[in-house]
């Protein structure tokens, strides 16, 4: 399974009343008959995958690269289930906007209809919460989270199905996380992440390259509100001189030689466009985490207020004042447009494919649809299978 961010283009206006109902009428075959044949919690890993997941909206006939297919499949799958999710073993949480901010109530209101013991929905509450704020704390992508999903089975297994949209480029990006995949909520988490474009100066937390800032990050907290705030004056002092010093250096200038940098080359740095003055509201969140000194850095992000203004200080402080630089590379690396037969980018994985279309094929013979639909469906499955290629497989589904 590759791992990576989807990136489409942001959608305006609203599915069609017949398409939705389509789409509701068939996922709840799809659904029966996936779960019948693999399991609950098969299903549940499926969800986190991007080719799988993209696949299955495209059967349900929506547009493959718009940004609605994540919103709109989930609403769908959600819809198609709804009355049988005990029978299921499947239960959907969360969806759009305002929808997104009930999952914690809607997780906990499964628990006790299914009989889930307390700590059990609490830790699915908990990690719903995480990936939600990771995505958005962590990974300083430049997109602002508007759909999160909770999918998770009797047993215990999740996935998260969330979106971002960037308005100015009018594009979202889609991330997936899985919970067997995960040993880290801070580190490596997710199983899907892809783009088609990627951004620069991207602040990645959850890079493994970001393990030594995120460790730096813990002990300036555990050193207390008054040497953490000597720190962050410090580069607030010097934050437009590091600039003008960071040209002189790249122009053949003097050596850098600011605060304990001098065995450190920068050659450009997020705190030439970051604003130092001062905010309240930072040093009361500082004031709070340096109070209760949470253990680890996963315990750090939990806690309420900690956002990614706050991220972003401690993780300038560890590098600038420290040396422990984190991972500034988008974590982008798969794209559902434009591998290719030619391995331009990067090959196809056609074992994926070719297994994803398989299990598909399988369900649709399997639903309960009228002749005609399924043959419209299977066609659409068929085409795909002799190409190999991103481009032509979700152009033909």
């Amino acid at each position: 399974m590759h791992r990576g961010i989807a990136t489409f283009t942001l959608d305006t206006g609203q599915c069609p009343k017949w398409l939705f109902e389509r789409m509701v009428k068939l996922g709840r075959e799809m659904a029966r008959v996936l779960i019948e044949e693999y399991g609950a919690d098969e299903f549940i890993r499926r969800i986190s995958d991007p080719v799988w997941f993209q696949s299955l909206g495209t059967v349900l006939a929506f547009d493959w690269n718009a940004s609605g297919l994540t919103t709109i499949l989930t609403a769908a799958l959600k819809e198609a289930i709804r009355g049988e999710e005990r029978n299921f073993g499947v239960f959907i949480c969360g969806g759009k906007g305002k929808t997104s901010r009930k999952t914690p109530e809607e997780i906990q209101r499964w628990g006790q209809w299914i009989g889930l013991p307390e700590t059990g929905t609490q830790n699915l509450v908990y990690n719903s919460k995480m990936s939600a704020k990771v995505d958005s704390a962590l990974v300083q992508d430049g997109f602002q989270l508007y759909h999160h999903s909770f999918f998770f089975s009797r047993n215990g297994a999740w996935s998260v199905v969330q979106q971002g949209m960037n308005a100015s480029e009018g594009t979202a990006r889609r991330y997936h996380w899985y919970s067997q995949s995960i040993s880290d909520l801070v580190c490596e988490p997710h199983t899907a992440i892809s783009s088609q474009s990627i951004g620069e100066n991207v602040l990645n937390m959850v890079a493994a390259k970001s393990t030594d800032t995120r460790n730096r990050s813990t002990e300036l907290v555990h050193s207390g509100y008054a040497p953490l705030m000597k720190e962050i004056q410090i580069i607030r002092k010097h934050s437009s001189r590091l600039s003008q010093m960071i040209a002189m250096k790249n122009n053949g200038g003097e050596q850098l030689t600011l605060l304990n940098l001098e065995d450190t080359e920068f050659h450009s740095h997020p705190v030439i466009t970051e604003d130092f003055s001062k905010s309240k509201y930072l040093e009361k969140i500082l004031a709070r985490v340096t109070d209760e000194k949470p253990e680890n850095y996963e315990k750090l992000i939990a806690m309420e207020g900690v956002g990614a203004k706050t991220v972003r200080a401690l993780a300038l402080v560890s590098e600038v004042i420290f040396g422990a630089k984190p991972s500034y590379e988008d974590p982008a690396r798969y794209s559902f447009a434009h591998g290719g037969k030619d391995a331009t980018p990067y090959p196809v994985d056609r074992k994926t494919y070719d297994k994803t279309i398989e299990m598909l094929l399988k369900a649709v013979r399997r639903a309960k649809i009228s002749p005609v639909e399924k043959e419209k469906v299977i066609k659409r499955l068929a085409y795909p299978k002799r190409q190999y290629t991103a481009i032509d497989f979700y152009a033909a589904l």
